[in-house]
């Protein structure tokens, strides 16, 4: 048995019940720039490959979203504004009405997502279709848990944190439970089905990394990990250990440096795995022929690290 799945768990009513402050948001995206930091999404890249670290982040090359991850953004965004609703009002019913709102407000924000659909014969009923697909991903969380017995502390919470050498980290949870006892448990939708092998791996990577920042910031280690996955129903949670994260540590510290010593340079090198098929940069990658853009040095602090939407709604 895998490391990440040592503890299958049906949530449901067992579910570890807090209190806290409200549901909060992410900051203001026009908020002023800060500091270069080390996100779990940037710091996975570069080490499944540094080309690929390369051009999203020093390149910024454009990547075309597919219409599973914006199926991910809009559901991560319901169920964000479903811990904002009373507590009884956290239902199948509700969480359905709050689909197309949030699809048309993640479409304002990004009109071109709209082009997902613009070569469809009929763009309604594929929308629709699309949106019903959605519904069956909330349909499976409530089959996992009842949000009605629920209070999280926090929904879509910038975490962050500076190691004592001088690296920084920073990330979004998706979800932050606090139990009256003090005991944490960190929650990650995915709304993919449970992994296998090189996801499982890059899974358990992220959650280690939000453990990793909560213990320097709070002073206690998360009691519990819980990865949430939506199309097949199934919840997979992990308990992470002080020394465990005390090693962990170690490795983003080595990770960052890499990436320092690759940027001073402009030497990030192709990584080739299974995972090239996927990759919207493949054009350009030596290992396949390709000729990367002439390399433009450094990006400004305010790029180096950062995550977007799409990077949370795997």
């Amino acid at each position: 048995m895998s490391e990440l799945a040592r503890e299958v768990v049906s949530v449901g009513t067992a579910g570890v019940e807090s209190v806290g402050t409200p549901v909060s948001s992410p900051p203001d995206a026009s908020a002023p720039p800060r500091r270069p930091a080390l996100s779990p999404s940037r710091a996975s890249d570069f080490k499944q490959c540094p080309l690929l670290y390369r051009f999203r982040v020093v390149d910024r090359l454009p990547e075309k979203p597919t219409k599973a991850q914006v199926r991910g953004t809009v559901v991560h965004a319901v169920l964000e504004r479903l811990f904002g609703l009373p507590a009884a009002e956290r239902v199948p019913d509700r969480a359905h009405a709050l689909l197309e709102p949030a699809w048309r407000e993640v479409r304002e924000t990004r009109p071109e997502l709209a082009e997902l659909f613009a070569r469809a014969e009929d763009v309604e009923a594929e929308v629709a279709e699309w949106l019903g697909s959605a519904r069956g991903l909330l349909d499976a969380y409530f089959g996992l848990e009842d949000p009605r017995r629920l209070e999280p502390e926090a929904c879509e919470l910038l975490v962050e944190t500076e190691l004592d050498s001088g690296v920084l980290l920073r990330g979004y949870v998706d979800r932050l439970d606090v139990a009256p006892t003090g005991e944490i448990r960190v929650v990650d939708y995915k709304t993919g089905a449970a992994p296998r092998e090189i996801g499982e791996a890059k899974a358990l990577f992220q959650m280690k990394f939000y453990a990793l920042v909560l213990w320097r910031t709070r002073g206690v280690v998360p009691r519990q990990l819980l990865l949430m996955y939506l199309a097949d129903g199934q919840a997979l949670a992990y308990r992470p250990e002080e020394g465990e994260l005390r090693r962990f540590e170690r490795t983003l510290e080595a990770i960052w440096g890499a990436i320092l010593r690759a940027g001073r340079t402009g030497d990030f090198r192709p990584n080739p795995s299974r995972l090239c098929d996927w990759c919207d940069h493949k054009a350009f990658c030596p290992a396949f022929g390709g000729t990367p853009p002439e390399y433009p040095g450094w990006p400004d602090p305010g790029n180096a690290g950062t995550e977007t939407v799409l990077d949370r709604a795997d």
